[in-house]
């Protein structure tokens, strides 16, 4: 997970002095606090994913738990196969795609977890992975609009920093430099996933880093399925993070991440610090996000 972001929180809540980041075309019905929340994201089965994974132990790039879940990831993904992480041998991202127009959308996660004594990154990349693999399940049984997007699926390898002396970027987000440098051409948007599972009353404002007018339309498709509670308007410093390489090629993207997160990069990151139920508020929004994309 990202070791870079700019201190100060920049949270401008409603009623906070800030303004609310909404566009009036894209977010501007009223949902009651009543609403009913939509059930289209198995959240049992994407706990199972994120158990499967921290069942696994450490994860770090390169190690053959890593392997081991590469593989289990690239079985389960439409299309899935492995693109080679090119300096870095024996690292691989895990890619599969839903046919659609071009240029294609991305819906993205880590599954490493940084390279610490007995660390299992239950929210730092499983949390994150599980929902994307299961979004990804999902959307191959629902209709999606005429014209809509290619979707690809990626988990990239090699997000942690490997030497926490250098400068995070010199030694991190591997596999998503890798992705951006070789795939930038043929995207039009990048959506990542990354603390999605935090347990309790996750809050996911915008980081500053991220799209704004993408970062409406999720909160738009939140509203729709009632998982509003977990997108607070707002914003946060920017985070250096695996969509930081599309942005600055230019590519819209945001980055769903709760950097409150009190067991970031603590062994504590395990399954006590995570819930299914946070999972299904993210994954259910995300879901609304990408079946409805034209």
């Amino acid at each position: 997970m990202p070791a870079v972001i700019v201190v100060a929180l920049v949270l401008a809540l409603v009623g906070g002095g800030g303004t609310e980041e909404t566009s009036p075309q894209q977010d501007s019905a009223p949902v009651s606090a009543s609403t009913s929340r939509a059930d289209r994201f198995d959240s049992a089965r994407a706990w199972k994913h994120l158990r499967h994974q921290v069942g696994l132990g450490p994860r770090p790039a390169g190690s053959p738990q890593a392997a081991q879940l590469a593989g289990y990831l690239r079985d389960r993904l439409p299309r899935g196969h492995f693109e080679s992480v090119p300096g870095h041998p024996g690292l691989r991202n895990v890619v599969g795609r839903i046919p659609g127009s071009k240029p294609a959308v991305v819906l993205a996660a880590h599954y490493d977890t940084k390279d610490l004594p007995g660390f299992v990154g239950a929210n730092d990349g499983a949390g994150g992975t599980a929902a994307v693999l299961e979004i990804s399940r999902a959307l191959r049984k629902h209709k999606r609009p005429k014209g809509a997007p290619e979707i690809r699926f990626v988990f990239f390898d090699g997000e942690e920093a490997t030497d926490d002396s250098q400068p995070f970027e010199a030694t991190a987000l591997r596999g998503s430099k890798a992705y951006a440098e070789r795939h930038a051409h043929e995207l039009r948007a990048l959506v990542l996933l990354d603390f999605v599972a935090e347990k309790g009353q996750m809050q996911i404002p915008r980081e500053e880093g991220s799209n704004p007018k993408l970062w409406n339309r999720l909160r738009a498709a939140a509203r729709r399925v009632g998982s509003q509670s977990a997108f607070p308007p707002g914003v946060i410093g920017e985070v250096t993070d695996d969509h930081t390489p599309f942005t600055r090629k230019g590519i819209p993207s945001i980055d769903l991440i709760d950097f409150t997160f009190p067991c970031w990069h603590k062994t504590c990151d395990d399954l006590s610090a995570v819930s299914e139920r946070s999972l299904d508020l993210s994954g259910e929004a995300v879901l609304e996000l990408m079946r409805t994309w034209r």
